[in-house]
């Protein structure tokens, strides 16, 4: 349990609600059903184990505080997630009930190990140690089968690392859903398009090949399409839609629409990930400052290629 004043505010409450849910508990002193409800949150704070943070405002001592959210009672809990609040109640609660609500909202012990697992793996990849980043997704997943981001990964890693047969196994389940994420459709097509250099014989043909069939027939839509994919494989993402947009301008419609269906999932695999403040502006942090250096020209620049790539899209497709 933390004291919050106007001075800390920002980073012990909205900055930390980007990694754990905060439950903000405004009281008082003078207040006695609060001094009946603060220790039951300390105690489930504990037991919780880390799922969530206590943090108490003293609504006297901090009435620009209590202004911002508009407190006309106390107890008030309001529960804040990535910097925004999403639910609170008023007055004291029994233990029962409490635990209803924070079990509403939060993360289960499986999905914080999980999403540890992730963090970890993230941070062996960066050091170049791919195998063990692979064991910590795999044991991610294990702890939450059902924690798409984990599985995501953990896909798209085996695809980067040749293990298709496995990535296509774990790609079972989602694309059994009825409705398909969009994503993980996009990996499919990744690892279908891999498939295709390693067993079609054009998987080996250079591109001077491709290039020449389709001087003589523009309209060989199925050498530009072993060509997107040959270009797919290879990570050359953009030359590949180039080749697909190709096929889109001539017939929308070719092989059921496979060139328009490659292009998207080209585009999804090049998306970056929603933040977890899922209302941050694209070049900055949560809080609203400018990211600077390397970092945000990268994203800057992804973000203007994907623009870009979606409106040629929808101009060729209208």
């Amino acid at each position: 349990m933390i004291d919050v004043t106007i001075q800390n505010f920002e980073a012990e409450v909205i900055a930390a609600s980007m990694q754990v849910p905060v439950l903000v508990d405004f009281w008082a002193p003078w207040c006695g059903p609060c001094k009946t409800l603060g220790p039951i949150l300390e105690k489930l704070e504990v037991e919780y184990a880390g799922r969530f943070k206590l943090v108490k405002i003293d609504s006297d001592q901090e009435q620009q505080l209590a202004g911002m959210f508009g407190i006309r009672s106390i107890p008030t809990c309001v529960l804040m997630i990535a910097g925004k609040p999403v639910d609170g109640f008023m007055g004291a609660q029994p233990e029962g009930k409490l635990r209803e609500f924070l079990d509403k909202h939060l993360p289960s012990e499986a999905e914080m190990a999980a999403e540890a697992g992730a963090g970890e793996a993230q941070a062996l990849l960066d050091s170049g140690d791919v195998q063990s980043a692979l064991q910590m997704l795999q044991e991610a997943l294990a702890a939450d089968p059902a924690n798409d981001d984990a599985r995501f990964d953990y896909v798209r890693l085996l695809i980067q690392t040749g293990a298709l047969d496995e990535a296509e196994a774990q790609l079972e389940e989602p694309l059994k859903r009825i409705q398909h994420p969009l994503r993980f459709e996009a990996l499919k097509a990744w690892a279908q398009a891999i498939r295709f250099v390693h067993e079609d014989d054009r998987g080996e043909w250079p591109l001077e090949q491709f290039d020449a069939l389709i001087a003589a027939n523009k309209r060989d839509f199925d050498t530009r399409f072993a060509k997107a994919r040959v270009l797919m494989a290879e990570g050359r993402w953009m030359a590949s839609m180039d080749e697909l947009l190709e096929i889109i301008m001539r017939d929308k419609t070719w092989s059921d629409q496979a060139a328009r269906k490659l292009y998207i999932a080209i585009l999804e695999l090049l998306t970056p990930p929603k933040p977890k403040d899922a209302g941050a502006v694209p070049g900055k942090t949560a809080g609203g400052i400018e990211l600077t250096g390397k970092a945000g020209k990268q994203e800057d620049e992804l973000t203007a290629m994907l623009s870009s790539y979606r409106r040629r899209l929808s101009m060729a497709l209208n």
